[in-house]
């Protein structure tokens, strides 16, 4: 049965029947592993090592103790209320529609452009290997998908993740059961051979083992492709109202998730840095930063093998060349089902028109898997590198998981008598701990990559008033309309000539406004936007927006700290490390203890409490 206006809302606990409960623990634990043994593993490593140098060794391991911090408060949220699409959902049950609306627009945007950038990195890797099939071609230095193979093999490549997707969870958790045992094997096999090349030289002759200083170590865990890596565990999260026992397995799975890839990435990377070689590569010794732009930038493991002039690891680089595709596609596939479940969970909401809910024969939401199919597909159009996505991508995703840290107490107060198989002990501080690891990352991100990370988050709040505002009668249709129309307009316009966005080089354009000016008409124009919004709706509507003041005030105050710190376009920058750093954090722990305060007990956190008010658990067929 086709679901109605009336689904979602008042009937939370009935939007998930459709889905049905087949994956193991097992499954889910390898569906999270494989999601984070993609592209990260082939790139990764070298992307890291030119922003930090060999003490990218320290940022994946620094990385993973921060993404554990933010998993702690949805391992007893994700145990509490398994969901499918779960971490876009979460926001709408602690503090209402419109932060539901800002958090789960960035998280789609987050997981539909993972599968793209899964397709350009085997498509890099092949095109590299092989330059007369011309799928690639140079552009300010870097390799870009061409025009037309390129592009239309990347397209293809995701008609093939629509169809693994389409006939349903159990089909694609049992295939990729075998290509994540096959994606685990390839990089154990890699470090190991290339431990026996080792240059140790490389760890400590070309400027020390920190050249840049300690600063670009952060840097790296947000902008080359390390966080990218290992938010894997949101899957866990995400089928969590498809996995059999889910109060048991979604944590375990959760941390399960994190702890293997650390292991094996940061193996990785000591490889890489022991295996390079400066010549090889095009480069003078010690030219970090130049990595990208090396003769390894199109596939770094591969030449890595080649350049040790040993049969046996050249034999290794051929199975690492077939790994190019495995292990990037099959993580490209696993992301499309989790977009899929994001605008599903919207829909849910009623965010997004109710057809997002509708499930095909295998309890796929068909309707949302074509629509992240054809998006995704948009992504090829200006035909990027991985190394350009992977910072949008990392801050995109990391932005929607500080609602964990930030939402953990709030349920506790609105939804106290849930039962929780997992109950995080000394909640208020490992939810504050997760929170600041969440925004630090953010932060580390760089001005240039948030400023389009913020730029493409707000452009969907028309959406929100013309659709979602008068659906709930909380704004009359007309004027709601035309106040998203004009503000589309308007942040079209700043973002144009702001020049700070869809920059080929991650700067800023010539002509583009200074940073003062450009802020000012950012904030006065999201502001104007909210408060106009705010005069039009009833008192409900007023309440969903009031209580995301705290999320606008954590976001717009991180644009001129990153603007004047250590990670912005300055080349003196008076908040030089750790002195930004620091201020991010009394500006994230202001926003904390405001966003806690600002959530409230929805009417969806009020359908599932009277659930469950009966005998203390949630019926068996509302755990889906």
């Amino acid at each position: 049965m086709a679901p109605t206006e009336n689904d979602g809302l008042g009937k939370f606990e009935l939007a998930d029947r459709g889905l049905r409960r087949t994956m193991s623990f097992t499954q889910l634990l390898l569906l999270g592993v494989s999601a984070q043994i993609g592209s990260g593993w082939l790139f990764g490593v070298l992307s890291a090592a030119g922003v930090a140098g060999p003490a990218a060794i320290l940022a994946w391991i620094i990385a993973s103790i921060l993404v554990g911090l933010i998993a702690l408060a949805y391992a007893e949220i994700g145990s509490m209320l398994p969901r499918s699409g779960a971490i876009v959902r979460y926001t709408y049950l602690t503090h209402g529609a419109f932060s539901g609306w800002i958090i789960g627009w960035a998280y789609w945007l987050s997981a539909v452009t993972i599968p793209p950038i899964e397709a350009i990195a085997s498509i890099t890797y092949l095109g590299g290997k092989y330059p007369g099939l011309h799928l690639l071609e140079k552009k300010d230095g870097v390799d870009i998908l061409s025009w037309p193979q390129g592009i239309l093999l990347g397209i293809v490549l995701m008609i093939l993740f629509f169809i693994l997707n389409y006939f349903g969870a159990k089909f694609l958790s049992e295939s990729n059961r075998w290509v994540t045992i096959w994606k685990l094997a390839l990089p154990t096999l890699t470090f190991i051979g290339l431990f026996f090349v080792l240059d140790s030289s490389n760890f400590h002759s070309f400027g020390g083992f920190a050249p840049e200083g300690v600063g670009p170590i952060f840097h790296a865990i947000a902008s080359s492709g390390i966080i990218f890596s290992l938010l894997g565990f949101r899957q866990a999260l995400d089928y969590g109202g498809e996995v059999k026992n889910p109060q048991r397995n979604v944590p375990l799975a959760t941390f399960g998730s994190i702890a293997i890839p650390m292991v094996i990435y940061t193996l990785l990377q000591v490889a890489f840095i022991g295996a390079i070689r400066w010549a090889s590569m095009g480069l003078s010794p010690g030219d970090w930063s130049l990595l990208e732009t090396g003769k390894w930038a199109d596939g770094p493991f591969f030449h890595a093998l080649d350049s040790a002039n040993l049969a046996l690891l050249t034999a290794l680089g051929t199975l690492l060349l077939i790994d190019a595709a495995v292990s990037p596609l099959a993580t490209g596939w696993v992301y499309l089902g989790t977009a899929t479940r994001t605008s599903y969970g919207m829909a849910v909401h009623r965010n997004i028109p109710p057809m997002f809910q509708a499930n095909n024969r295998f309890g796929i939401p068909w309707i949302s898997l074509i629509v992240s199919t054809v998006v995704a597909c948009v992504f090829f159009v200006p035909a990027p590198s991985w190394y350009q996505l992977v910072g949008f991508i990392s801050a995109a995703a990391v932005l929607t998981y500080m609602m964990g840290g930030v939402g953990l107490p709030v349920l506790r107060r609105t939804a106290g008598s849930l039962p929780r198989p997992f109950r995080l002990k000394q909640a208020g501080l490992w939810s504050l701990v997760g929170f600041l690891a969440s925004a630090l990352i953010l932060y580390w991100a760089g001005f240039s990559t948030l400023a389009n990370v913020f730029t493409a988050t707000f452009i969907g709040l028309p959406l929100f008033a013309g659709y979602y505002a008068w659906k709930e009668g909380w704004a009359p249709k007309v004027p709601a309309v035309v106040l998203g129309v004009v503000f589309l307009v308007v942040w079209v316009w700043i973002a144009r000539s702001g020049g700070w966005v869809l920059t080929a080089d991650g700067g800023q354009s010539v002509g583009g406004w200074s940073f003062w000016p450009y802020f000012i008409a950012f904030a006065a124009a999201l502001i104007i936007f909210c408060v106009l919004l705010w005069a039009l709706c009833t008192p409900v509507g007023r309440l969903h927006i009031e209580r995301s003041a705290w999320l606008l005030w954590l976001l717009l105050g991180t644009l001129p700290i990153s603007y004047y710190g250590f990670y912005g376009p300055l080349k003196n920058p008076p908040l030089a490390f750790p002195w930004g750093t620091l201020i991010e954090i009394v500006l994230a722990i202001s926003a904390y203890f405001w966003g806690v305060r600002s959530g409230f007990e929805t009417d969806e956190i009020k359908d599932i409490v009277d659930s469950v008010a009966g005998d203390g658990q949630l019926p068996e067929e509302q755990l889906v």
